[in-house]
């Protein structure tokens, strides 16, 4: 490569530094987060640099635009990066300069670089649980508020169904409570509009998918499990194994081994959280399962209790995923 470009990106400017073969500043210069900021740090590259941006909020936006501009482009992980480099020092000039030599000395931690449209993938996936959320949230509430006024609850299975819809209209709180039993009714009629809408936008993308398809068979895994895991993941070949892709989960615990000492800490949580709750949200119907994972799972649940034992059965669901995820799609 005839340059190694760092770049320390953020949401309004990115700072970019230029080493040559030997670790010699070329340039260095800080451009702002705009279509003329871009353009001026392209004039800069050509098909012999290699550019290499930390992973952050704007990075996949960053990448578009240069990618197809520079020979060679590395997503970084940071964390990794900085222990692996040295990295001491925090400011947006020296990471410039110390990831633009890690990048010459092959020393930075790249992380997947997903295409466009699985990253769209992810965003429908994102975007239903944050809608289920904001509606059990409006729930509880609509449940707090409605207990703090002292109103006895009817007898109906459950209080947003028809019935218990009908008893909310008819619920009469005096002052800002009222008004706010209204304001909460009022959003959640339209979250459970927007949900329904992006439901039926998860099933039209679910069902055409072959790997959401052969996920669906796993047990606990249904259309929006089986969608934010085939987002999530992307390309199974990248893991060679369950243990690898756990670790990207961040479901293995932290190891601390010394001599014939060995200790095994909390769960490490680095990577992909959303994958991670995926994982996790499958694992509770391991339970239920009536294979030898089950009965493992179960064993496993009476010796250490349910929630040490659900980071285990998502490590398990690991091996399935990949046992099932279709090679030929």
């Amino acid at each position: 490569m005839q340059h190694y470009i760092g770049v320390d990106l953020h949401k309004a400017s990115f700072h970019a530094c230029a080493v040559d073969g030997r670790g010699a500043r070329c340039w260095e210069d800080r451009f702002p987060r705009t279509e003329a900021g871009i353009a001026a740090f392209l004039r800069r590259c050509s098909p012999e640099v290699a550019v290499a941006v930390e992973a952050s909020g704007p990075t996949w936006r960053f990448a578009d635009q240069v990618l197809s501009h520079v020979g060679r482009l590395q997503v970084v992980d940071a964390a990794r990066t900085r222990l692996k480099a040295g990295y001491a020092a925090k400011t947006d000039r020296l990471d410039a300069r110390r990831l633009a030599d890690a990048l010459r000395r092959d020393s930075v931690v790249g992380i997947y670089y997903p295409p466009p449209a699985l990253r769209d993938l992810r965003e429908l996936g994102r975007y239903r649980v944050s809608l289920a959320r904001s509606r059990a949230a409006l729930k509880q509430r609509i449940h707090a508020l409605l207990l703090r006024q002292g109103v006895e609850f009817p007898t109906v299975s459950d209080l947003f169904g028809r019935r218990g819809r009908t008893w909310l209209a008819s619920v009469r709180v005096p002052g800002w409570a009222g008004e706010s039993l209204t304001g909460f009714l009022r959003m959640l009629d339209e979250v459970t509009t927007e949900l329904e809408r992006i439901d039926a936008a998860v099933r039209t993308h679910g069902l055409r998918d072959p790997i959401v398809t052969a996920l669906r068979n796993l047990p606990g895994i249904g259309l929006v499990l089986g969608l934010i895991l085939r987002a999530e993941i992307g390309v199974i070949d990248r893991f060679p194994d369950a243990a690898h892709l756990a670790s990207y989960a961040g479901l293995v615990p932290r190891v601390e081994k010394s001599g014939r000492r060995v200790h095994y800490g909390p769960l490490t949580k680095r990577g992909s959280a959303w994958l991670r709750w995926a994982l996790t949200e499958a694992a509770t119907h391991g339970l239920r399962r009536q294979d030898a994972v089950g009965h493992w799972a179960r064993r496993l649940a009476l010796r250490k209790g349910i929630l040490k034992a659900r980071p285990a059965i998502a490590r398990a669901l690991c091996v399935d995923i990949l046992r099932v995820w279709p090679r030929t799609v």
